[in-house]
């Protein structure tokens, strides 16, 4: 995912000089490791009242020291790129940032990604929040945000996504699980069932049952019981306490595919993606 851009074009970029209380905003910010900061930040760290530490922001955009992500957010612009004067900063970060200090984390294809369960780039950000968060894009990286309850916050990791920066993201067991419940966020149920088969030697299957039950979510818990039972990655016990909770009612596999296909009744699911489509992931 790219990381950074700058314009080309005829007009010289500007100079990256830098006065002495921009100096001190930017020593305190390397001493704490903090590459994006706010305007209480930059007040905290220099002293100054608000319209000074607006013109000292203006001025640092200005110059290419740093690069402004929304209203209120910036990022350091790191020395090493030399004269680049737009810098998008690590978008894992700055999805932490954008969320603003509600309960959070990395999931879906971005999470799939961070765990290496994924064989193409992506090229958006998903983070799940207790806040509903519009979607935004910050020089050329999509960023979206899925709502969840509190309640649902469970089964999270912390993750180092540079040297001086971690983020919250769901573990490889929560990522499956969220993957099954939307599996649009993911690019469908063949990519969360590939990423299964490519970490299934990882995948802690009773916690993989426990995460689908404590959701109480049916569709989530008849596909992970196919696919678990497909890939044989669990004991037929183990089994057993999925389909114990099982309703009446099928649903399909992968709700992103035509409403076709084989009714499978042990799951009580219509499985709408080709066995022969599922089964190929062992051999990808």
């Amino acid at each position: 995912m790219a990381s950074h851009s700058w314009s080309t074009g005829s007009k010289a970029p500007p100079l990256k000089t830098v006065g002495s209380r921009t100096a001190q905003l930017m020593a305190a910010l390397y001493d704490r490791s903090q590459t994006t900061f706010t305007l209480a930040d930059v007040r905290a760290i220099t002293g100054l009242g608000s319209p000074s530490a607006r013109s000292l922001l203006r001025n640092a955009v200005a110059r290419g020291l740093a690069t402004r992500l929304k209203p209120g957010l910036f990022v350091l612009v790191p020395s090493e790129l030399g004269s680049v004067t737009e810098f998008a900063g690590n978008p894992y970060v700055i999805a932490r940032e954008l969320v603003a200090g509600a309960p959070y984390y990395i999931s879906h294809a971005s999470a799939m990604e961070l765990h290496g369960m994924l064989t193409q780039p992506q090229f958006v950000v998903f983070a799940s929040a207790t806040k509903h968060l519009r979607s935004r894009t910050i020089h050329g990286t999509e960023f979206r945000f899925v709502l969840l309850r509190p309640e649902q916050f469970f089964g999270l990791v912390n993750h180092w996504v540079t040297k001086q920066e971690s983020v919250r993201i769901s573990d490889l067991e929560r990522t499956v699980i969220d993957g099954l419940r939307r599996p649009e966020y993911c690019g469908g149920v063949t990519e969360v069932a590939k990423g299964m088969w490519i970490r299934h030697s990882d995948l802690n299957p009773s916690r993989l049952i426990e995460y689908a039950l404590r959701l109480r979510v049916g569709a989530v818990i008849r596909r992970l019981g196919y696919l678990l039972d497909l890939y044989q990655l669990a004991s037929g016990r183990a089994l057993d306490r999925l389909r114990r909770v099982l309703t009446s009612t099928y649903v399909v596999l992968d709700p992103l595919a035509p409403r076709e296909g084989p009714h499978v009744s042990s799951w009580l699911l219509r499985v709408n993606i080709p066995r022969e489509e599922l089964e190929a992931v062992r051999s990808a």
